[in-house]
């Protein structure tokens, strides 16, 4: 499947669900790919840090890069994360998500090493030029301890199969930049968020969209705040930006992925435990999470909607 038209909307960076056990759980995440999906993203995004992929073995990771192309099944776009610090198992990696048949790749800038802005071109043009498949760019300094500077970005998105940036440093004006830096190449470059609160800022300035970790719980609300936005309906986008806002922020206020997994399981969504060094989320953070899911109504809609499913199957 190729992307029809522009890179734009809402793609959640799927959690990865686990049994009790400690293995993946295959049928739940087949089952979160629905819920999103038929909560109109725009696509997914499986093996991200959302989705734990610095604990998951490499066979893991192709399991569910093949479980992700082969539970969407042409509905929407998959963009593999696809990334390491390893240039060389990035390629691999990457060249799996491709035979798997994912749209896109999605690359995170190589932790720990923190190479400079010469490594990290040559990391990407070295990915880019091994594997014929579309690449995003995947930048999230809190998470690898460096920033790919806007001048960076611009020099990669002249390499033909790389379409766009995740763009997570927490700085709007760094992602206006990179839009001011790309937004007249020959080809599309985009930009789209990587962190659900400043979707709207981000979008502002031309972003079109976010990979969202609020979407794995909430897909329709957050695909309703984006598309309104595209659309030109900024006053309707802002009422559902501020309808979601504390929970956007509630998902953050411990490490991610445990709010969302916490948030998950209260939805009844696969999600299960996490893996270490992760812990469960404190108690008193549960309480908070609830109170805001509850504030939503969304935990309700839940139990009336399982009410519903469990007596038409009897």
């Amino acid at each position: 499947m190729t992307f029809k038209g522009e890179l734009k909307g809402v793609y959640p960076a799927l959690i990865t669900p686990f049994k009790k056990n400690g293995e993946v759980d295959i049928a739940g995440f087949r089952k979160n790919i629905d819920y999103v999906i038929e909560g109109g993203v725009s696509g997914i995004v499986p093996c991200g840090c959302t989705g734990e992929a610095a604990t998951l073995s490499f066979e893991e990771q192709k399991l569910l890069l093949e479980v992700a192309v082969d539970q969407a099944n042409g509905r929407v776009p998959v963009i593999g994360g696809s990334g390491s610090n390893n240039t060389s198992e990035a390629v691999e990696l990457t060249k799996y998500a491709k035979d798997a048949g994912a749209t896109a790749a999605m690359l995170i800038t190589p932790y720990y090493n923190k190479p400079g802005d010469a490594g990290q071109i040559l990391h990407y043009k070295t990915v880019a030029e091994k594997v014929d498949i579309p690449i995003i760019l995947y930048n999230v300094p809190s998470r690898t301890g460096i920033n790919m500077k806007p001048s960076v970005v611009a020099e990669l998105a002249k390499i033909d199969n790389i379409i766009g940036i995740k763009e997570a440093s927490g700085n709007p004006a760094q992602a206006a930049e990179i839009i001011e830096l790309t937004r007249n190449n020959k080809k599309p470059f985009t930009v789209l968020s990587g962190d659900d609160n400043l979707t709207i800022p981000i979008m502002s300035y031309g972003g079109k969209g976010v990979v969202s970790v609020v979407a794995n719980i909430l897909p329709r609300e957050v695909s309703q705040m984006v598309d309104c936005y595209l659309k030109g309906d900024f006053k309707k986008a802002l009422d559902v930006y501020y309808k979601l806002a504390p929970i956007m922020r509630g998902l953050f206020i411990e490490t991610n992925p445990i709010p969302v997994k916490a948030a998950a399981s209260m939805m009844g969504l696969a999600a299960g435990p996490l893996r270490p060094p992760l812990t469960t989320m404190a108690p008193e953070n549960q309480q908070k999470l609830k109170a805001m899911l509850e504030a939503l109504g969304v935990l309700k809609k839940r139990r009336v909607a399982a009410k519903a499913k469990a007596k038409a199957g009897k």
